[in-house]
């Protein structure tokens, strides 16, 4: 939504957007790249493919300004759940 928003803004040639997730629960030691020291981690894969008359800078930009999204910035964020009981 946030690359369609941003296309449309500018008036690129964004036909579709296909957003393709991947994820996987891994223990920590298997995980080479990830900070946690404990447990295990959730990786996700995100493959995205843009349809449409881009260039490779527009393409570029369109995946800069989806790590940008709401949804992306809660993930990579720390995650606390609550749970209250009424």
């Amino acid at each position: 939504m946030t690359m369609r928003m941003y296309a449309d803004r500018k008036e690129w040639d964004l036909e579709d957007i296909e957003v393709r997730l991947n994820q996987q629960h891994v223990h920590h030691m298997d995980c080479e790249e990830c900070e946690s020291d404990e447990g295990y981690v959730h990786i996700i894969e995100k493959r995205i493919k843009l349809s449409g008359n881009l260039d490779y800078a527009q393409r570029k930009r369109l995946i800069e300004i989806g790590e940008k999204c709401p949804v992306n910035k809660t993930l990579l964020n720390e995650i606390k759940i609550n749970t209250i009981l009424e």
